[in-house]
C-alpha cells in the first residue's frame, strides 16, 4: 500500500469517531488561523526579504535580511510588509533588493523615510520578482521529479539516518557513505539551540555541537554531495533538515531554493519543546508550510516528542490528537496529505506485556486513520541503555512494526542510541538491521489479520475514542487555551510567554506578501 488508500479497517475502528476527530480539528485550525491570518513576524518579513534576493551578512556578520527587517521594524512599518518597503524603494531609486538592503546597512538608506509610490506600482515591480524566485523552486521540484523518473528511489519504508558531525565538510562524507550503505534519506541535525537564534547564520559552517548549523550554503553543500551519490548508486537521496524554532519560514525558504525534499515542520513542537512563544510559532509555521507546499517538501512533524515526556502507553492519544492538528494545519497552507510526514514513535517501556501488540496496534491505528501520508515513524529513545544488544533488539522491533503496517520515512535506531553520535558503523548496523526485515517481512501486513476485539483492536481503538474526546475539549477551549494547560506532553505554556513575542506584529489593512499569493495551494 506505500501511503495509498485503504479501503476497510483491519482494527475496525469507528469511521464516526475518526469523521468527528478530524471536524473538531479541522476547526481549531481554523480558530487558530483567524489569528495568524491578522498577523505577520519579523521571520515572516525576513523571509520576505530572502525571497526576493536579499542575502548575505554585514561587518560584524548580521545577516542583511535581519539588518533590513531590523530597520523597517523599529521605524513602526512593519505593519505593512516587507514587500510594501522593498518594492517602494525599489521604485523610488531603481536598486535590487539586495542593493536596497547593502543601502540600509550602510546607513546611506532609511527605507521608510522614502517618498511612497503609486501602490500599483510597488505590487508590479515585487511581483515580477518574487515570480522569478518562484520560478527557480518550480525548477527545482521539476529537478526532482526527473531524477526520480530516470534514476528512481527507494522503496518505502525510507530508509532515514542522520550525521551530525558539526562539520558540513566531514557530514558530505558520512552522508555518501550513508547513501551507498542504503540510507535513502540524510537527516542532517543542526547545531545544539540553533532553534532558539532569532537569524539564520550565513556561509558554510565547520563547527557545531550535536550537529550542524542550517545554512543555506550548507544545503547547497550537501545538495550537490547528494545528488552526486544518487547518480552512482542509482537511487534518488533526498536531504533532510530543520525549519523549526524562531526562524521557522526563513529555513523553509532557503531549502526550497537549493532542493531539500524533506524538513521537521511541526505546528507545537517549537512552543513545547523550545519554549517559543506560541503566537509566534503558530504564525511562523503557517508561512513555512506554504513554502514547503510548494516545493514538494514532505513535512516531519514533532509528536514523538510528547513521547519523551509523558508516558507513551498511557498518552498515545495526545499524539493522535496532535496528528489530527497537524494535518488540518497542513491543508490550511496548502500542503497535499501525500506531503505530510505525521510523526509518531516505538517509545514504550519495553518491560510492558505485550508492549509490541499496544505499538502495532497505534501504528496500524495511524496508517488507516492517514492513509496518504507517508507516516514518519520514529525509534525508541527513551528506554535506551548502554545495553547496545537490546537495544539493537529493540530497533529490529520497530523496523518489523514499521514494514508491517506500511509506515513511510523510518527514521533509523542506532545501537548506541543513548552513548553518543553515531559511527559510520553503527548507521551501517542499523541500516542492516531494516533491510534484513524489510526484505523477509515485506508483505506482511497484507497477510495477517487481527483478532475481533482482541488486543490490538481494542487498544487502538481505546486511543481513538481519548483521542476524539481531546480535541472535542480543544474545539471549546480553543488552541491557545489547551496549550497553557499542559494538554499536549504535559508541557504548559503561556500565551504570552517564551521566546519570540516581540516579533509578533499585527498586519495593516494595506499588508501584502506576494509569495502567499503565489504559492498557496502547493504545485501548480
Amino acid at each position: 500500500m506505500q501511503g495509498g488508500n485503504i479501503l476497510e479497517s483491519k482494527l475496525n475502528l469507528n469511521p464516526e469517531l475518526i469523521r468527528s476527530a478530524r471536524s473538531a480539528a479541522s476547526s481549531i485550525a481554523e480558530q487558530t488561523q483567524e489569528f495568524i491570518n491578522k498577523n505577520t513576524t519579523v521571520t515572516v518579513e525576513r523571509t520576505v526579504a530572502r525571497l526576493l534576493g536579499v542575502d548575505g551578512v554585514d561587518e560584524i556578520d548580521k545577516p542583511l535580511p535581519n539588518v533590513l527587517i531590523d530597520s523597517i521594524k523599529e521605524s513602526g512599518g512593519l505593519s505593512r510588509g516587507a514587500a510594501f518597503w522593498i518594492g517602494n524603494a525599489m521604485v523610488q531609486t531603481g536598486k535590487t533588493p539586495q542593493e536596497i538592503a547593502e543601502a540600509v546597512s550602510s546607513g546611506e538608506l532609511e527605507i521608510t523615510k522614502l517618498p511612497v509610490a503609486d501602490e500599483k506600482k510597488i505590487q508590479e515591480v515585487v511581483y515580477e520578482t518574487a515570480k522569478k524566485t518562484v520560478e527557480r523552486i518550480k525548477n527545482n521540484r521539476e529537478k526532482r521529479n526527473n531524477y526520480l523518473n530516470t534514476i528512481g528511489e527507494g522503496s518505502q519504508p525510507y530508509l532515514y539516518v542522520i550525521v551530525a558531525t558539526g562539520n558540513i565538510y566531514e557530514d558530505v562524507i558520512q552522508a555518501q557513505a550513508a547513501a551507498r550503505q542504503g540510507a535513502d534519506i540524510i537527516a542532517v541535525i543542526r547545531t545544539t539551540a540553533q532553534s532558539l537564534l532569532d537569524y539564520v547564520p550565513y556561509g558554510p559552517t565547520t563547527e557545531g555541537f550535536g550537529g550542524t548549523y542550517a545554512t543555506q550554503e550548507n544545503f547547497r553543500i550537501m545538495r550537490k554531495a547528494l545528488d552526486q551519490v544518487g547518480e552512482e548508486v542509482g537511487r534518488y537521496i533526498r536531504l533532510c533538515n530543520y525549519c523549526s524554532g524562531l526562524c521557522m519560514p526563513e529555513i523553509a525558504a532557503m531549502g526550497a531554493m537549493e532542493r531539500l525534499d524533506v524538513m521537521l515542520n511541526d505546528a507545537l513542537y517549537g512552543i513545547l519543546f523550545r519554549d517559543i512563544n506560541m503566537q509566534r510559532t503558530l504564525v511562523d509555521q503557517y508561512f513555512s508550510r506554504i513554502i514547503n507546499g510548494f516545493a514538494g517538501v514532505i513535512i516531519n512533524t514533532g509528536e514523538d516528542n510528547y513521547l519523551t515526556t509523558a508516558d507513551a502507553y498511557e498518552e498515545a492519544y495526545t499524539v493522535l490528537a496532535s496528528q489530527f492538528i497537524n494535518e488540518q494545519f497542513a491543508l490550511k497552507a496548502g500542503l497535499p496529505e501525500e506531503q505530510m510526514g505525521l510523526g509518531h514513535a516505538f517509545e514504550m517501556n519495553p518491560m510492558i506485556e505485550n508492549g509490541f501488540l499496544y505499538e502495532l496496534a497505534q501504528a496500524q491505528m495511524a496508517r488507516e486513520i492517514f492513509p496518504k501520508a507517508p507516516l514518519k515513524y520514529m525509534p525508541p529513545t527513551k528506554y535506551m541503555t548502554g545495553n547496545i544488544f537490546r537495544g539493537h533488539l529493540q530497533d529490529a522491533m520497530f523496523n518489523f512494526i514499521s514494514v508491517w503496517t506500511h509506515q513511510g520515512l523510518q527514521l533509523l535506531g542506532m545501537p548506541t542510541e543513548a552513548i553518543h553520535t553515531p559511527h559510520l558503523q553503527d548507521r551501517m548496523l542499523s541500516i542492516e538491521n531494516a533491510q534484513y526485515i524489510f526484505n523477509n517481512a515485506r508483505d506482511i501486513g497484507d497477510e495477517v489479520e487481527y483478532k475481533k476485539d482482541g488486543i490490538i483492536q481494542r487498544r487502538a481503538q481505546d486511543v481513538l475514542t481519548k483521542a476524539e474526546e481531546l480535541l472535542k475539549e480543544i474545539e471549546k477551549e480553543g488552541m491557545f487555551d489547551t496549550i497553557e494547560k499542559g494538554k499536549f506532553g504535559g508541557v504548559k505554556r503561556s500565551y504570552t510567554g517564551g521566546k519570540g513575542l516581540a516579533g509578533v506584529v499585527e498586519k495593516d489593512e494595506k499588508y501584502f506578501n506576494p509569495f502567499i499569493d503565489l504559492m498557496l495551494g502547493g504545485a501548480k
